[in-house]
């Protein structure tokens, strides 16, 4: 039978049988990393984490707390999430622009940054070089091309910016009030969005 368990070297956190995790990585209390994951050197992993099913993080890779991580995504080094950020099922992160098989291009590799609060959906690509602002969300499928701002929706290949949404996760409407928290935004510039909370 599966099971999870602790590690000693990681008090605090519950890692199915069939994970790795390598010496050097790092792991805060409350993170359950389960079935067919590996974790590299390096990786620095939050608190309270949620690591799915057949997930490779590191090396050299910085996940925040209370982070949530679908099934089948690769993190590797370049990709660095904020706190609280969600990765859907599938979801891919690119590390350099132009790969070949028989090129070396490690050194090339680009940073991504993912803003705390956002969210990833399912087979979204996350094309390296660009950052993702706070509390994003970024639609199932869709390419991510260029920066996006704080709290903008994307959706497409590639990407545009669709609508806006809120830190509660709820598309925001003409009078950007949050229907969930009440919360209420305004436009700061053209493109540009804040929370008055």
């Amino acid at each position: 039978m599966s099971e999870m368990r602790e590690d000693p070297r990681f008090p605090g956190v519950l890692i199915h049988q069939s994970s790795y995790v390598d010496d050097g990585a790092v792991i805060g209390r409350g993170t359950k990393i389960w079935h067919f994951c590996h974790i590299l050197p390096r990786t620095v992993i939050g608190e309270n984490c949620s690591i799915g099913q057949n997930v490779v993080i590191g090396p050299n890779v910085r996940i925040g707390s209370g982070c949530k991580i679908q099934n089948n995504v690769s993190i590797y080094d370049g990709v660095e999430l904020a706190d609280d950020v969600f990765c859907g099922p599938s979801c891919v992160f690119t590390n350099v622009n132009n790969p070949r098989a028989g090129v070396s291009r490690k050194d090339e590799f680009r940073k991504t940054p993912i803003g705390r609060g956002a969210s990833i959906g399912a087979n979204a690509t996350i094309v390296c070089g660009h950052s993702l602002g706070e509390y994003c969300f970024v639609g199932a499928g869709a390419v991510i091309t260029k920066d996006v701002p704080n709290f903008a929706l994307m959706a497409g290949n590639p990407a545009r910016r669709i609508g806006w949404m809120s830190r509660a996760g709820e598309r925001l409407g003409a009078d950007l009030v949050c229907a969930r928290s009440g919360e209420r935004y305004r436009e700061t510039a053209p493109g540009r969005l804040s929370c008055d909370q």
